[in-house]
């Protein structure tokens, strides 16, 4: 069970953090929790609750589709109804598809890809923001990429759904910084999760070193770490950043 700590970073906030069956979500969901949030764990794979029951109290799960808007709006009601307020988002479900080159991806595979990856976005802001004002301000955070930055070879709609996540960060921070509400985004580069083959808690195989300049995998807690970071009051001047958390994959 991951214990809150009463004066944590994070101590009289609630967090809502999508994805949070596995990988950075579960990573970020049990950090955020042991930093003082209460945390609503939000997934569409079942594994939610797993989840909120390794933090206890502090937490509970629900199932949401991030692309549906009144799975979202149930998501954002359920974190204000249990824990009074909201205080962070962390917009952190979405997947890649199946890696071709663009002239063979399905359109059905183009708009799964958006719906979760950019619509998702789009959706847990719309109806989180609202809660936050209510709240007095908050803080957003979206998962990008480092595709979104530079573009990954066979990637072309995920990049540009990650490249979409991007620019909506930065325009929606415009919208709501005179309104105490910060938005950012963190570029993960080549983490080592699920999407990239990695069973839960695991290690990377020695020797699959990806093209990274540190010369190894990321891994769910750094990111979390970052996302950590722009959640609390540490990060309260830095609103429409694109953070790159990826071993030095953009600087090359």
């Amino acid at each position: 069970m991951s214990e809150s700590e009463p004066g944590g970073r994070l101590a009289g906030k609630v967090a809502v953090i999508t994805g949070a069956g596995s990988g950075i979500g579960r990573a970020s969901a049990l950090l955020f929790a042991r930093e003082g949030a209460k945390v609503v764990c939000a997934d569409i794979s079942g594994r939610e609750e797993k989840t909120a029951a390794e933090i206890g109290a502090a937490a509970i799960g629900v199932r949401v589709d991030v692309a549906n808007s009144v799975a979202v709006q149930g998501m954002i009601a359920a974190a204000v109804d249990t824990f009074g307020r909201l205080d962070i988002l962390f917009n952190n479900a979405g997947f890649s598809g199946e890696p071709a080159p663009l002239a063979e991806i399905g359109e059905d595979a183009f708009d799964a890809v958006v719906a979760v990856n950019l619509k998702g976005v789009f959706l847990g802001m719309k109806y989180a923001i609202p809660a936050m004002l209510a709240a007095g301000g908050g803080s957003v955070i979206n998962n990008a990429s480092a595709s979104g930055l530079v573009g990954w070879k066979s990637l072309a709609v995920y990049s540009a759904s990650k490249g979409g996540v991007v620019q909506m960060t930065k325009s929606a921070a415009l919208d709501y910084a005179k309104q105490g509400i910060r938005v950012n985004a963190i570029c993960p580069g080549m983490t080592w999760t699920g999407l990239a083959g990695g069973a839960e808690d695991s290690a990377p195989p020695a020797g699959m070193v990806p093209p990274q300049p540190l010369n190894r995998w990321g891994m769910p807690n750094e990111s979390a770490t970052a996302a950590l970071f722009l959640a609390g009051d540490e990060s309260s001047f830095i609103t429409g950043a694109a953070i790159p958390v990826d071993g030095g994959y953009v600087a090359r």
